[in-house]
């Protein structure tokens, strides 16, 4: 008969086995940006507006981050107001906020999600740029430099 083999081994192994999948797991949740949304600006561009009062914009806000954010404002020295519009259908209507998806994006572009430019300062015109701060419920704002593109313009991207 042979003697049985000490267990002593067999728990010191298994005691940093569960240390290492442990810490593991907990790299696993702090890979997703800790949880919160991770906000970048890509596509964006201000038609030459006709009006001497108002323009458009239009962008794609990509977030890359395990969590959802609201764009809830917009505000630029370029316009005495900034507005967030929403069309559904054949209908423009102006909301408090949009929601910018985890792992997706908010595309706003001509015939959908806008931005609206009330009351000008100045009538932009083709390469200028106008800057905008664009503020989320969750994240800190983001500062983006919108070029001004031909009246006619029309992105590579679809929008």
């Amino acid at each position: 008969m042979r003697p049985a083999k000490p267990a002593g081994p067999v728990r010191l192994l298994a005691v940093p086995a569960a240390i290492i999948t442990g810490a593991l797991l907990l790299t696993g949740c702090g890979s997703d940006s800790d949880g919160r949304a991770e906000l970048s600006v890509r596509a964006a561009y201000i038609p030459q507006p006709v009006s001497d009062t108002m323009a458009a914009g239009f962008l794609t806000i990509v977030n890359k981050g395990g969590t959802k954010d609201e764009l809830t404002s917009v505000t630029s020295t370029a316009a005495g107001t900034v507005t967030l519009h929403e069309t559904v259908g054949s209908s423009m209507e102006e909301v408090t906020s949009l929601d910018v998806p985890a792992h997706g994006q908010l595309v706003f572009k001509s015939g959908g999600n806008h931005l609206m430019f009330e009351k000008l300062k100045s009538k932009p015109v083709r390469g200028e740029t106008v800057t905008v701060e664009l503020h989320f419920a969750a994240s800190d704002p983001v500062e983006v430099e919108i070029p001004v593109e031909s009246a006619t313009y029309t992105p590579k991207t679809g929008h």
